[in-house]
Formats: C-alpha cells, structure tokens, sequence
C-alpha cells in the first residue's frame, strides 16, 4: 500500500508559458527530441492523449538497445496536469517485467507518475513524482540513477523547448 512517504521529485522551471511546455511534452516529434537520459534517443513515440489512452516511448541506449515504457493516461488536466501509469514494455505496448532489461526483482512492474505544469509569473514549473510503496523501492530508484536520468531528459528538454521559442 502506497503510503505516500517516499517519493522521487524532480522539479524544473522552464522559461515559458504553460501551453508551450505543455506542447513539447506531449507532441510525439517533440518528445523524440527529448526523451531519454544523455546519449539516449528516442526513434518512435506514440501518445493518444486523453484518459484512458496509452503511450508508448522507445528510448535507444548509446549501444543500440532499445527500452521501451509505456502506460495508460489516467488523468488529462491540459496546460496543467497529466498522471499516468509507467511500466517497462515490449515495442507493441505489452507490459514485461523490469527484470527483462536487468532490473532488481523489487522494482515496480508499474509506477504511477504525476506531472504538474504550474505557471510561475511568464514561467513554468514542471514537476515529476512518483510515490512508492517503500524506502527500499525508492533505493532501488535511487541505484538506476532515476532522478539523474530525469534531470538530463529535463535538460534536452529545455533544448526542444528553445527550438519551438
């Protein structure tokens, strides 16, 4: 049971508006642009954006290896707010578990992510969260350099962004 104690964060502020941000996070072009840690691509992204729709991303390690991840949108508040399942996938969309690409047997078959836009004055802040079940889960978060791969897929983010300015 989720208990709301232990979470991983990640927070940026981007300069520009919500509908922007907004745009390059959830347009399939614009995540390729983006998606993924350092040296990570991202070749194919599919996104039906609504509740109950399903993405699909592929991420291409520096090797050639393709991880995919996918979930289900369960809440679309546009500008604003998306929360949606994430899960290790296979390239149709199947759900695998994480241990299939080398992950500790603890590791959540699903997460739930939040994503918040909130405006800042002409700014806007993005945030990430997951909340897990255990200090141990998020450990184990914390070993698969998560939060670092999050921070460097902000980074190339705020490159996509500055290219739709």
């Amino acid at each position: 049971m989720t208990t709301g104690t232990h979470e991983l964060r990640v927070e940026r502020v981007f300069d520009a508006s919500p509908e922007l941000v907004w745009k390059v996070w959830t347009t399939p072009e614009l995540i390729m642009q983006w998606w993924g840690p350092n040296y990570f691509t991202s070749p194919t992204c599919t996104v039906d954006l609504r509740v109950g729709g399903k993405y699909l991303f592929c991420m291409r390690g520096p090797d050639g290896s393709d991880y995919w991840s996918g979930g289900t949108y369960n809440e679309v508040v546009p500008f604003q707010k998306l929360v949606c399942t994430d899960a290790f996938a296979n390239e149709h969309g199947d759900r695998i578990d994480p241990t299939e690409y080398g992950f500790d047997p603890i590791f959540p078959k699903e997460n739930v992510v939040t994503i918040t836009f909130t405006q800042e004055g002409d700014k806007t802040k993005v945030t990430v969260l997951y909340v897990v079940e255990s200090a141990e889960v998020l450990e184990i978060m914390r070993k698969v350099q998560m939060k670092e791969g999050w921070e460097t897929s902000l980074d190339k983010f705020e490159i996509a962004l500055a290219g739709q300015l």
